[in-house]
């Protein structure tokens, strides 16, 4: 069974913004993600049987997003699960709380269990990290206009995260 989740995928200038900010940490015994991997999960889902893969993404067709600006100006180090990741110190935009609401809500109607701490928007950088470095970082910011259904792939080199389908966000009429 594929291991799914939602998340937010990069463009390909976020993307390399990410992997520059990576090179630029000097700290050798870290596990790194590779740049193709970056995200940022909005509901992990878990191992997930084809039926119920086909009812997500049903669902997901359903979920009205609007376009959000995450920006990630801070680097935490989480013990627990030793990861160095970025964060953002600003509050989480109200269409991305929205947005991870609803596909909790996507996840508890395919009857998953989902992660109860409230949604933190978080870039995972490394892996196996015993401290935070203590560097400045340049913010990162991030300009959401879909989200995606992710699976992840083990392979012999490690993870790889494959986009499995995509939504876009619609614009309000508003912001046009």
């Amino acid at each position: 069974m594929p291991r799914l989740f939602f998340a937010l995928w990069p463009d390909d200038e976020t993307r390399q913004a990410l992997a520059r900010l990576t090179r630029s940490i000097a700290a050798k015994e870290l596990k790194w993600v590779q740049p193709y991997n970056f995200h940022a999960t909005l509901v992990f889902l878990g191992h997930v049987g084809a039926e119920t893969e086909s009812l997500i993404k049903q669902l997901a067709t359903d979920v009205d997003a609007q376009p959000f600006t995450l920006t990630f100006d801070s680097l935490s180090y989480w013990s627990k699960p030793k990861i160095l990741c970025l964060t953002g110190r600003q509050p989480i935009p109200e269409a991305a709380l929205m947005l991870a609401s609803a596909l909790e809500s996507v996840a508890e109607n395919c009857g998953l269990q989902t992660d109860s701490r409230p949604y933190t928007p978080h870039i995972t950088l490394a892996r196996h990290a015993l401290c935070l470095p203590d560097i400045e970082i340049e913010p990162i910011v991030w300009h959401a206009e879909a989200f995606c259904l992710i699976e992840s792939c083990s392979e012999p080199g490690g993870v790889f995260y494959k986009v499995i389908q995509q939504w876009p966000f619609i614009e309000s009429s508003a912001a046009r």
